[in-house]
């Protein structure tokens, strides 16, 4: 059986904001949320579209948050991105999507593969999921996803479009 992906808060809540969660499923059949990355969303309040796919989802998995150890505390991340980091360093086939650019780097440097909101919809294209990036892009940037244009195209090359 595959590993789950561990997800932190950015994507979860433009994915559902856009209406597109299940493309966390691109990821692995279980998605693993941290306790710390639930209780920052959380505090969004009960009527939120995150908050309540969440309390939904069966795939969406709380998960204690881990011991985060001293090389990730050096970089002085939010608790969701620690926890998330924490996990997937101690959990090294487990799939991490984390948007936030310093947790990137501290993945980077640790050596931790991740993949972001804008990597799931180009895998989603490549697998069949979606029939095309560029109408999900939109929804996502729509939904307060902010992506430089250049950027957004240079994705977008990579899946043909």
């Amino acid at each position: 059986m595959a590993e789950p992906s561990i997800v932190n808060a950015s994507p979860l809540i433009y994915l559902s904001l856009a209406g597109l969660l299940d493309l966390l499923l691109e990821a692995g059949s279980t998605v693993l949320v941290p306790a710390a990355v639930l209780g920052e969303i959380r505090q969004r309040g009960p009527t939120d579209p995150t908050v309540r796919a969440l309390a939904t989802l069966e795939w969406l998995v709380e998960v204690p948050d881990p011991g985060i150890p001293p090389v990730i505390q050096s970089w002085d991340l939010g608790p969701g991105e620690s926890t998330v980091l924490s996990y997937a360093l101690s959990h090294p086939s487990t799939t991490t999507l984390i948007d936030d650019l310093a947790a990137r780097r501290c993945a980077t440097t640790l050596g931790i593969p991740v993949l972001g909101t804008l990597g799931l919809a180009l895998k989603a294209k490549r697998s069949g999921r979606i029939p095309a990036a560029r109408p999900i892009l939109a929804r996502l940037q729509v939904a307060g996803m902010y992506l430089a244009e250049d950027i957004r195209d240079a994705a977008l090359a990579l899946v043909g479009e």
